[in-house]
């Protein structure tokens, strides 16, 4: 099965997760991290998911499904130990247009929750289409050990500088050949720092009036 790879956001997008256990716990952090707007449906629900609510960080819902819940969603997330009512779900999923995830049952799914390693802004995911979770979980961890901890931070840094480059500089060949560089670089907030002393020579040279 060919996958296409995105990273959607779901800033206050009503996601909604039918089932409130243990898989449904991680879905609902995962999709709290987005900032999604998430309502959970379930007749029972765990202890850290009533927090949750109480808190007013999820709205939960404690009734069994019905056909009808997922009327406005955008994305909803099946995470009940029955598989008949996961299946359910997905039907009237499929009938609205909203995208699907059946936990641990592949062929009901539009997509796939990956394993993710997390610093700042700089997320890389990984998914093996459903066939081996554990093996995407051994890729994450090993990733995870090789990534620096500060990554996050130097790519805040990269970020703030690639932007004073582009408004400081035309789109041209140029301008690629130095965001290139400097994503190879050490990068910092500091003043004079050397990539940011760099990239204000380049500009000296590289300025939107030599190339009209």
């Amino acid at each position: 099965m060919s996958l296409f790879p995105i990273f959607l956001k779901l800033a206050a997008r009503p996601c909604v997760v039918i089932g409130a256990g243990n898989l449904a716990e991680s879905k609902i952090e995962s999709l709290q991290a987005a900032n999604a707007r998430i309502t959970v449906i379930a007749p029972e629900a765990s202890e850290r998911i009533r927090s949750l609510a109480a808190a007013g960080e999820i709205e939960l819902l404690q009734r069994p499904y019905v056909d009808g819940d997922l009327t406005g969603s955008f994305l909803v997330v099946a995470a009940t130990n029955v598989p008949s009512v996961n299946r359910a779900v997905f039907a009237e999923a499929t009938a609205k247009g909203v995208l699907c995830n059946a936990v641990d049952d592949p062929p009901f799914c539009d997509f796939y929750f990956p394993s993710v390693v997390r610093r700042g802004d700089l997320q890389i995911a990984i998914s093996t289409a459903g066939a081996s979770p554990a093996l995407a979980q051994k890729i994450r961890k090993d990733i995870n050990a090789q990534l620096p901890l500060d990554a996050g931070e130097w790519l805040a840094d990269l970020g703030n500088l690639r932007r004073e480059v582009v408004a400081a500089e035309p789109l041209n060949d140029e301008r690629k050949w130095l965001l290139h560089q400097l994503a190879q670089r050490e990068v910092c907030s500091f003043d004079q720092c050397p990539s940011r002393l760099l990239a204000r020579e380049h500009a000296k040279t590289n300025t939107p009036e030599g190339n009209s």
